[in-house]
């Protein structure tokens, strides 16, 4: 049964079943409905009005009156103009992303197109083609000119695309799937190049990825507490409910669900607040070190960051953000600025600076594993074998170091780098598409130190022998990371087992 798109506001779990789960659509009649009544009013008004981008240049160039007789030329050539990214192309994943956010924006009615533009897009969604879009381009200010350049490539037959795994010319593939290209009929190149859908797109797939880092970082987390036999009361409630912040409570209440019939963690009350103690130097921990005892207070905020640039960029993708907007409500168009992509670019600059803090807490929580002079529990690098000839997972740790350096570099921000361009028409931008990029960077980096980290948790638990004593939650998740990973005592080649664990992290649905 396939999706019904343009009905009502896309929310984040339909976009995580087309985006990920490639839902097959098909569109509500009031959403063509709106686009045929859009199309309608700005044939008629356009006829004697001057109005930018339909019988105007572009940009600074604003200025010049286009001829009737080349209305439609001058469409073609904004979108092959534009078509002059570099660098790696984006990921099948974060093309159909930006379709789709290109779709429902359209949908809306705001942008004067013709209908077989929205059933293009639904179709090239549907067949899976992916129009071949470069990362570098975008500077976020008409919105990501040069990424939905590439796409409106595609919608018009030109260009190349992945289809079926291979990177084909469009021509072809539009022969091969009884597909035509879309024609000009007034602003249809104006229209799909100007926005922030490309910026909009991949931040969502940014925050569904961080949500489940998010999940598996409360998971590590509770893992390591165990391993220590904390105290419980870092993570209860009297604790965590005089300070007001959703997010740290909502964190602890999920480690409490996690970890409420573990045999490992300790009670405050039982070991140190019964009788009269004298010992002058206690031998263990009377608290545990802030990367274990602070989780709350340290993924809240991660939390709250993904909660809240998920509203912002629902609202944005719901929005219409071309220039102008064809209002055939108050019958007129309106030239302004929605294309300027300065909400995305701030949230993903927020957002990659708290999966870097993420990272950070679980490169910390495995350094305490690695250090045998911390845990005073396991041996250095968490190593089964024989210390000096094994090695254990000494490795992987300068690995999981190496990648959370790069990633406190790339969490600097891209929002607030604005360098103006486009003859200074474009005097400040937003960066929006390289902020969400970098976002997506770091969130990978992260699966990886993620994976590391929980690699050397799964061997801390067999070798204090606890998997017994482990809560019935996080016991099952750790069975099924040994089927991925099981025990080792030699040395071995590592990164396949890096990977492997990364995939798993990735791809498994997770509740939290």
């Amino acid at each position: 049964m396939k999706l019904l798109i343009g009905k009502t506001p896309l929310d984040i779990h339909s976009f995580k079943e087309i985006v990920l789960n490639k839902k097959k659509l098909e569109i509500a009649p009031e959403g063509k409905e709106r686009v045929k009544l859009s199309y309608e009013f700005l044939k008629e008004f356009s006829s004697d009005k001057v109005i930018y981008g339909i019988n105007t240049g572009f940009g600074p160039m604003a200025q010049y009156r286009i001829d009737n007789n080349d209305l439609k030329q001058l469409q073609y050539n904004l979108i092959r103009s534009h078509a002059a990214g570099s660098g790696q192309i984006l990921d099948n994943m974060y093309v159909r992303a930006t379709m789709l956010a290109r779709l429902n924006t359209l949908l809306l009615g705001f942008s004067g197109v013709h209908v077989e533009v929205v059933e293009q897009l639904v179709a090239f969604l549907n067949h899976e083609i992916y129009p071949i879009i470069p990362e570098h381009g975008g500077v976020g200010a008409s919105g990501d000119l040069v990424q939905l350049a590439h796409l409106a490539l595609g919608l018009i037959g030109e260009g190349e695309c992945m289809f079926n795994e291979t990177r084909q010319l469009t021509a072809d593939v539009l022969t091969q799937t009884g597909l035509k290209p879309i024609g000009i009929h007034i602003r249809e190149g104006l229209a799909l190049i100007n926005g922030t859908s490309t910026m909009t797109g991949i931040g969502l797939v940014n925050l569904l990825n961080s949500r489940k880092l998010y999940a598996w970082a409360v998971y590590a987390s509770s893992m390591i507490n165990q391993l220590v036999e904390s105290y419980d009361d870092h993570i209860s409630e009297p604790l965590n409910v005089v300070k007001k912040h959703q997010g740290q409570n909502t964190t602890a209440a999920h480690m409490r669900s996690m970890l409420v019939d573990s045999q490992l963690l300790k009670k405050r009350e039982d070991k140190l607040f019964k009788g009269v103690n004298g010992t002058k130097v206690f031998s263990e921990k009377v608290q545990e070190y802030y990367s274990l005892r602070c989780v709350p207070q340290i993924l809240g905020p991660v939390l709250e960051t993904i909660d809240n640039s998920c509203k912002i960029l629902i609202e944005e993708i719901n929005s219409a953000n071309d220039n102008p907007i064809i209002d055939r409500i108050n019958q007129n168009v309106f030239h302004g600025g929605n294309f300027h992509g300065d909400y995305v670019s701030f949230e993903m600059d927020k957002l990659k600076m708290a999966i870097t803090k993420l990272s950070m807490l679980m490169e910390r929580q495995l350094n305490f594993l690695m250090n045998n002079k911390l845990n005073e529990k396991l041996p250095p690098f968490v190593n089964l074998g024989v210390l000096g000839l094994n090695l254990g997972i000494q490795g992987m740790q300068f690995t999981a170091t190496s990648t959370v350096a790069e990633n406190q570099v790339l969490s600097n921000s891209m929002y607030v780098h604005s360098i103006p361009n486009n003859n200074d028409n474009q005097d400040i931008v937003s960066m929006g598409s390289n902020s969400a990029l970098m976002a997506a960077r770091v969130i990978q980096n992260s699966f990886e130190v993620i994976s590391i980290h929980i690699i050397a948790i799964l061997q801390a638990v067999d070798y204090l022998k606890v998997t017994d004593k482990l809560s019935q939650k996080t016991r099952v998740v750790f069975d099924d990371l040994r089927e991925i990973v099981p025990i080792f005592v030699d040395d071995h080649i590592m990164y396949p087992d890096i990977q492997n664990v990364k995939n798993y992290l990735i791809n498994k649905p997770v509740e939290i």
